[in-house]
């Protein structure tokens, strides 16, 4: 009986304060303290856009351009012989002075809104690895999600939709369903995925209407399923994968209604859809005789389902790596230009809202791009680079107009203010009101938390 309790008891969770239990899916919980953002929405650039290019510019770079000094001629992915200064030009922008690259006009006047971050740094200069490190907080996929963390954490504000939804348009980013899973945290916390090209309300999820039977025939079936489970669940007193299913069929029956109605934009005004730039290219377009969507449609349901409860909101670029530009790095224009305005508008549209103080925006890839490349091609683009890079934030608690840590003079490595992902994974818990520390689940005879035994809270950009 000892060693058989022991066994049960490495199976409990240690929640946040060590013993809070599981909730319901649809439950909210009270966090550690009093949180600055009650949601996040992650604007994910798969595949590593560059920060030289964008937010963090480099003057120096046209002096040494071909060169390679020591503090550059550090190993990378991929071959590189020298300095690529910027095709692109910067400026600063708003009261701050904000430097932001010419690739982004529209987010340029948000400037002193944004929190930019440009000390990140990572562990493995890997596309599969690095995005694994910001989703899940491992370079292996055996952990859950920052969302499902999140939203363990805190639980949803509605019940009728899940608390974290992943949206891309064309596919699925990389590294795929590990990137959103809630691995052995309880399957209820996974996240959503919903491919936006799909842009038929009824549709954007599968099986979402049933296809012979009316609500009220569905609800009996419903009462009749959860009963059979329930009573299965009291003889086995606990069952986590049985747990997760009630709640999901709970879930999806009360989302035949609610996500339609969250995902249909044919309510919002003209102006709106103008403001996020739906409807012109590139953003989106026709195929087949009907509407699809892309980033754009993205951005704008990311702020219907953050208005609506939604804890979690992770907005990929698009399908796989697109920002993954080694071969020119003028290919950075068409991906910015597909996300700046829908961007700036997703920023003005909260802020109008009053949502934009209580919702923290994040931007950035797994990594940033070397300041160096290989000249003998003939179209020089920029390799991974792990040991430096930028994020920003906005709203949801963060300073405004700030720039948050340095890289050296070159670009290629964070040197002031340094910041690993797990201290960006606890920076965004504490913002949410979350201790990293505190939010733990047994498993497997030890606890887990987000940020593995490391991360330190940036409390220098806290407002």
């Amino acid at each position: 009986m000892l060693g058989l309790g022991a066994l049960l008891a490495e199976e409990t969770p240690a929640a946040a304060a060590g013993s809070r239990g599981t909730p319901h899916a649809g439950s909210t919980r009270p966090p550690h303290f009093a949180p600055k953002a009650k949601r996040i929405i992650h604007l994910l650039m798969n595949g590593g856009p560059s920060h030289i290019d964008t937010f963090d510019p480099k003057p120096l770079l046209a002096r040494y351009e071909g060169q390679r000094p020591a503090v550059v001629d550090l190993r990378t992915q991929r071959k590189t012989t020298g300095i690529l200064k910027s095709p692109f030009k910067t400026a600063q922008h708003g009261e701050s002075g904000l430097w932001v690259s010419e690739l982004f006009p529209h987010v340029a006047r948000h400037a002193d809104e944004l929190c930019v971050v440009r000390s990140m740094h990572t562990d493995i200069p890997e596309h599969v690895s690095g995005l694994l490190m910001m989703d899940i907080g491992a370079n292996q996929p055996n952990r859950p999600s920052m969302g499902s963390w999140l939203t363990y954490g805190l639980g949803t504000e509605n019940r009728d939709l899940p608390g974290f939804v992943v949206l891309c348009h064309r596919g699925h980013p990389r590294p795929g369903p590990t990137g959103w899973g809630s691995s052995f945290l309880p399957g209820s916390r996974a996240g959503t995925f919903v491919d936006t090209y799909q842009m038929e309300p009824a549709k954007v999820l599968r099986n979402l209407r049933h296809p012979h039977l009316s609500p009220v025939q569905q609800q009996r079936q419903l009462r009749l399923l959860q009963g059979l489970n329930r009573m299965h669940l009291q003889r086995s007193e606990r069952d986590q994968a049985l747990e997760a299913r009630i709640e999901s069929l709970e879930l999806a029956f009360r989302m035949q209604h609610a996500a339609p109605e969250a995902f249909d934009l044919s309510g919002e005004t003209q102006a709106t859809l103008d403001q996020y730039g739906i409807g012109s290219e590139p953003t989106s377009f026709v195929a087949g005789g009907r509407k699809c969507g892309g980033f754009a449609e993205g951005a704008l349901i990311a702020r219907r389902l953050s208005e609506r409860g939604v804890r979690v909101v992770q907005l990929a670029m698009a399908p796989d790596i697109p920002w993954d530009d080694h071969t020119d790095i003028h290919d950075h224009r068409p991906k910015a230009l597909e996300t700046d305005r829908a961007i700036a508008a997703l920023l003005t549209d909260l802020k109008d809202r009053g949502l934009l103080e209580e919702t923290l925006v994040l931007w950035g890839g797994e990594f940033g791009r070397t300041p160096t490349t290989d000249v003998t091609a003939k179209k020089p683009g920029r390799d991974h680079n792990h040991y430096g890079f930028t994020v920003w934030m906005a709203g949801g608690g963060v300073k405004g107009g700030f720039a948050y840590g340095e890289t050296d003079e070159f670009g290629m490595r964070a040197v002031e203010k340094r910041m690993h992902v797990h201290d960006l994974h606890a920076t965004i818990l504490h913002l949410t009101g979350l201790d990293h520390q505190r939010l733990t689940f047994r498993h497997s005879g030890r606890d887990y938390r987000l940020t593995d035994v490391a991360g330190k809270v940036a409390h220098g950009l806290i407002a």
